[in-house]
């Protein structure tokens, strides 16, 4: 694309990333905090992690701004093509977990306010957004107009309940999570954004205005929306989401709105899946592509309650795959010199299939691999900092040896 189709202003960008953290899978994450530590404490917790996962999610934002590219092609230079099928694949395979995640997370309060099957409200609801998708973009417009104000209003009056919910007990002697562990799964989830940096940043020209707007987005709404899960499932005494919206008395209404919001966050989810296989296979059948993606996660979802006890374990793995991704991309397009051409020559060169990025970089995927491990090594002091420092550190002195 040329800077002249560069038409979205920040404010744009800021509200697709509200909309896009305004889920029940922001509110979960809070959730998954309350058995182990009080409210305050996970408050401290909620915005030391959101801050972190944002600033790094937005240091890479003004690359598509700069570049105008999707971020699966922006992370040749640092990977290679190969290497950027490596993550291609990993989004690819990482959305199935988010669509069924969030169709477990609404089937919960369905099926608690209105009566039914978990299991058969997940997989139906999981079937209408794709078949909203397979309809075209004309229909996923339509849904957002209703659904955006809608879910603005499930956040209020989520924070309402919650204000008024019963007074959150003690919390236990002995945290079933460390407080280093609870920090990593807060940022895991932040930086799960991290491998659509530059998808919709790269229709705002302004580079500097992309990070503001991809920061604020992010940090403000799951400062918000994360405590209220916490104290919603204190309230509840569960982190199932049907006993909590009951529990702050969110019932068939909490339930139709989280409906809603399930329904076009997996849009977005099945969009990124169906770029993320376009990228591997570009000739594939886009209506193709939609049904697999979206009736797979559909089927996912028929286990509810494998995927909300594995919901922290999930962010501890999102956050030891992306946070080196994100290190690796930092160091190459940040502290290197050779990157400082010309956007229009660097652009070229991603999509030369048979150019200076073919293959793998042997610096970029050691140093993925390398912050990877730190990030596992390091979890009694929390992992998110080692992995960052160790993929940055590798990835620049293997570029010097190997140059």
């Amino acid at each position: 694309m040329t800077s002249a189709e560069q038409t979205q202003s920040p404010l744009d960008l800021f509200l697709i990333f509200i909309g896009a953290n305004v889920v029940a899978t922001t509110f979960q994450v809070g959730a998954s905090l309350a058995t182990s530590f009080t409210v305050g404490t996970s408050l401290g917790l909620v915005v030391m992690g959101s801050v972190t996962g944002a600033l790094l999610v937005a240091a890479l934002a003004p690359l598509g701004s700069r570049l105008r590219v999707p971020s699966l092609i922006a992370t040749r230079p640092a990977l290679g093509v190969q290497g950027a099928a490596v993550v291609a694949a990993l989004l690819y395979g990482s959305n199935f977990a988010w669509i069924a995640l969030n169709n477990v997370i609404a089937a919960s309060a369905c099926a608690r306010a209105l009566g039914g099957s978990e299991s058969a409200w997940a997989v139906a609801l999981g079937i209408l957004a794709t078949l909203v998708v397979w309809i075209g973009p004309r229909a996923v417009a339509i849904a957002d107009r209703v659904a955006v104000p809608l879910l603005l209003s499930l956040g209020v009056s989520l924070t309402i309940a919650c204000l008024r919910a019963p007074t959150a007990p003690a919390g236990p002697a002995m945290p079933a999570m460390s407080w280093s562990r609870g920090l990593d799964v807060v940022i895991g989830y932040q930086v799960s954004w991290i491998l659509m940096f530059a998808d919709y940043s790269r229709y705002t020209r302004s580079p500097r205005a992309s990070g503001i707007a991809v920061f604020v987005a992010l940090a403000s709404t799951s400062i918000w929306l994360m405590p209220l899960g916490t104290v919603a499932a204190r309230a509840a005494g569960s982190d199932d989401p049907g006993a909590m919206f009951a529990a702050v008395g969110l019932g068939a209404a909490g339930a139709a709105l989280l409906a809603l919001a399930t329904l076009t966050t997996n849009f977005v989810n099945i969009y990124m899946s169906a770029l993320a296989w376009k990228t591997l296979l570009p000739r594939t059948r886009d209506s193709i592509v939609v049904w697999s993606i979206g009736i797979v996660g559909a089927f996912l979802s028929a286990v509810p309650a494998l995927w909300l006890q594995q919901y922290a374990n999930f962010m501890m793995v999102l956050g030891a795959t992306l946070v080196p991704v994100g290190g690796v991309l930092i160091a190459h397009y940040y502290l290197t010199s050779d990157t400082r051409v010309a956007p229009d020559r660097l652009v070229a060169a991603l999509y030369d299939s048979s150019g200076p990025f073919r293959g793998v970089s042997i610096a970029g995927m050691t140093a993925w691999g390398v912050g990877a491990a730190a990030y596992f090594l390091a979890g009694s002091i929390g992992g998110t900092l080692p992995a960052l420092a160790s993929s940055i550190v590798v990835y620049l002195g293997l570029r010097r040896m190997i140059s």
